[in-house]
């Protein structure tokens, strides 16, 4: 696993969502953490708008799990917003699994996934706020490849 560190403004992060957005493929996973309002919703936004979402992409804090498919966008992606998420047991309900067989999860607020986290996933941390954001990656080996950044 590899790391990647960049500083960045929000006028940088729809570029950042979108080329790791372009960059997804079938059974990825990708864990956005940071604070309240360090940007997470956004990357996970301009991820979508690269595979093809026109409009904009609500938060799924309340749905928790907020699914596109195609023709809405060229692949089929769950947004999932973890937030509410109090014990890990309630994660099984979910079925979030099912996704990664023809398409990818964003994950926000990973941390609630438990001890064991997800393993093999693109870790994306988000850290300080306004224009001294950093945005963190570990990068696993399935990635490596293909990390556009």
């Amino acid at each position: 696993m590899s790391d990647f560190s960049c500083r960045y403004d929000l006028s940088d992060a729809e570029r950042l969502g979108e080329a790791i957005g372009a960059a997804l493929i079938p059974g990825d996973v990708v864990l956005l953490s940071g604070d309240l309002g360090a940007g997470k919703t956004t990357l996970a936004r301009a991820m979508l708008k690269a595979r093809g979402l026109a409009g904009e992409a609500p938060s799924p804090t309340f749905a928790i799990v907020q699914p596109y498919a195609p023709p809405e966008v060229d692949l089929a992606i769950a947004h999932v917003d973890l937030y509410r998420i109090e014990e890990a047991s309630e994660l099984i309900e979910l079925g979030l699994d099912e996704y990664l067989y023809d398409g990818a999860l964003l994950i926000e607020w990973p941390e609630r996934l438990g001890a064991a986290g997800w393993p093999g996933a693109l870790v994306l941390t988000i850290s300080g706020s306004g224009d001294a954001r950093v945005l963190t990656a570990d990068v696993p080996p399935a990635w490596e490849a293909r990390w556009p950044l």
